[in-house]
């Protein structure tokens, strides 16, 4: 079920700003295109409850209802999104009141405070196993992706860029061998995968992320995302902790 289809927000952008407020401070903007209106923190939200309605974690008791937005204030105390039946006639069956921090007293309606959304079943998923052979297509690589690519690089033979692209894939992995961190999990049509760095027009800063999923012990790669669609995706696990992707 989606956010909207769950509850009714009275202006959800104002909302998503009174949740920033709370929070512990983090950039939740776009970095290559800045739109000022949190799409990250938006995406943040909508995508957890998803999640959290599919793991059964969205507690609805006496006439009120709470979830776990997974996010918490700067002393560390865990922020909760949390509603009310909604009692005007229509399909939308709860109404948003507001985000609410654990030791609120409007939480004491519920016997037990729900958990936070589980992305991954085993640890082993989120770190990328540098024994393992990679493979890549590179043609599907470019083929399907050239628009994300760099402007200045889309119209260079494609030869070319394909020599380029799997030199960068090799500084990546040499990258992830010296720290594991550059290997970042996002959550992805309801799998984990792998994002590395792919630095085509500067050794020093990512233009892309390559999509790396794991199978019968081998990793395939055949996509890569902007920073922006990368973060959207990793954020939902946890903030990232290499500075090539992070908010």
């Amino acid at each position: 079920m989606e956010l909207f289809e769950y509850a009714w927000f009275s202006d959800f952008p104002e909302r998503i700003k009174d949740l920033k407020s709370i929070i512990m401070d983090e950039n939740w903007d776009y970095k290559k295109i800045p739109t000022g209106n949190n799409p990250i923190l938006v995406n943040y939200v909508k995508h957890t409850f998803k999640k959290l309605k599919e793991e059964n974690k969205v507690v609805e008791q006496n006439q009120y209802a709470v979830f776990n937005t997974g996010l918490v204030t700067e002393k560390q105390e865990e922020i909760y999104a949390f509603f009310q039946r909604n009692r005007h006639a229509g399909s939308i069956p709860w109404f948003f009141i507001g985000w609410r921090k654990s030791s609120d007293r409007d939480l004491m309606k519920f016997s037990k405070l729900p958990d936070v959304a589980n992305y991954f079943q085993d640890p082993i998923d989120l770190i990328y196993d540098t024994r393992l052979d990679l493979r890549i297509n590179l043609d599907h690589i470019i083929d399907d992706n050239i628009a994300r690519f760099p402007l200045q690089l889309q119209s260079i033979d494609r030869a070319q860029l394909s020599v380029l692209l799997d030199g960068t894939i090799e500084d990546a992995k040499k990258r992830v061998r010296r720290n594991y961190k550059t290997a970042i999990p996002q959550y992805y049509d309801q799998k984990i995968q792998l994002l590395l760095p792919l630095c085509l027009s500067s050794r020093s800063k990512a233009d892309l992320a390559l999509v790396v999923e794991r199978g019968n012990n081998v990793y395939r790669a055949s996509t890569c995302l902007t920073l922006d669609m990368a973060i959207n995706n990793a954020r939902l696990i946890a903030k990232p902790d290499d500075e090539w992707l992070k908010i």
